[in-house]
């Protein structure tokens, strides 16, 4: 279980600053605001995370089965599931459909690590402009000096 804490500016001060990247971000109205925010956006990475892993092993099975045919006869009677479809091919019209789906498959996953890149890089901005906690990352040490010093913070739990 984690909890996130959100010590930010005072609003004013948050409302003049300006976006960072290239998405737009709404300027949060209070704590519970920038929480949300902060959500969505470790959800978007999450979710970008698990597509690259799925599309990583695909690409590996794809591997896999280009492993199979390579030392076969390209004249050799094969099938290959189009949809719900099985077609009956040979492995000469096969193995260089597999192939490149294979590359295709490896220059999606390098655009989603960009994206993923770049959308941590702007989570981490909006995280240190309003000086978000996840409990369990940084110095736990911070914590107890900020709570003495008064300071009033937004605990999120997450499950």
């Amino acid at each position: 279980r984690r909890v996130v804490r959100a010590c930010g500016p005072a609003m004013s001060d948050a409302a003049s600053g300006s976006g960072s990247g290239g998405a737009q971000l709404p300027e949060p109205r209070d704590h519970d605001d920038i929480l949300r925010i902060f959500n969505q956006m470790r959800e978007q990475v999450n979710a970008l995370w698990r597509k690259i892993n799925e599309l990583d092993i695909e690409r590996q099975e794809h591997g896999l089965v280009l492993g199979a045919l390579q030392p076969m006869d390209d004249g050799r009677k094969c099938f290959r599931l189009i949809g719900d479809v099985l077609v009956e091919r040979t492995v000469g019209e096969v193995r260089p459909a597999v192939s490149r789906n294979q590359e295709g498959i490896a220059t999606l996953v390098g655009k989603l690590q960009e994206q993923l890149n770049t959308q941590k890089q702007v989570m981490s901005e909006f995280q240190a402009k309003y000086k978000i906690q996840v409990k369990g990352q940084g110095d736990e040490g911070e914590a107890a000096d900020a709570k003495a010093a008064g300071t009033q913070g937004v605990l999120v739990g997450e499950s």
